[in-house]
């Protein structure tokens, strides 16, 4: 927060899409949604954004000695509740209603499978798998 109507929002590293930043800029309105692990009520800003690069106030979203390089400000213009009841129909912070993920292919496999093709040896899908990983832990920040 920068001020009571004001928030400012750090671009992490991610997977290198644009799109966020592109629809900021051919449309400024913006709808964010806060989740809070294990709260069912979620809170909704409303405002106008804008894309900046003002060193200054990168340098205060720090984390681990690193800067973003890019922060979307947004002036608000609307604040409000959601009511639980999605949340709690859907059971999303029960542990006995979560997925098991050993029956889906990783995130590695569905791309390659997209893209050009997951190698069908296990060992090398469980390598490429480690990799990501270790690159998720190097580069979360």
């Amino acid at each position: 927060m920068l001020d009571p109507k004001t928030l400012a929002i750090p671009d992490r590293p991610g997977n290198n899409r644009l799109d966020s930043q592109s629809n900021i800029v051919a449309n400024p309105n913006v709808g964010l949604l806060f989740i809070i692990p294990g709260f069912d009520d979620t809170l909704r800003v409303n405002g106008k954004a804008q894309l900046t690069r003002d060193p200054a106030l990168l340098d205060t979203m720090r984390v681990k000695d690193r800067a973003p390089s890019l922060a979307i400000v947004v002036s608000i213009s609307e604040v409000f509740m959601h009511c639980a009841k999605a949340f709690r129909r859907s059971h999303l912070w029960s542990p006995d209603h979560f997925q098991d993920r050993s029956g889906f292919p990783s995130l590695s496999k569905i791309i390659l499978d997209q893209t050009t093709g997951a190698p069908q040896d296990d060992g090398e899908m469980e390598r490429i798998d480690a990799d990501l990983e270790d690159i998720y832990k190097k580069t979360l920040y």
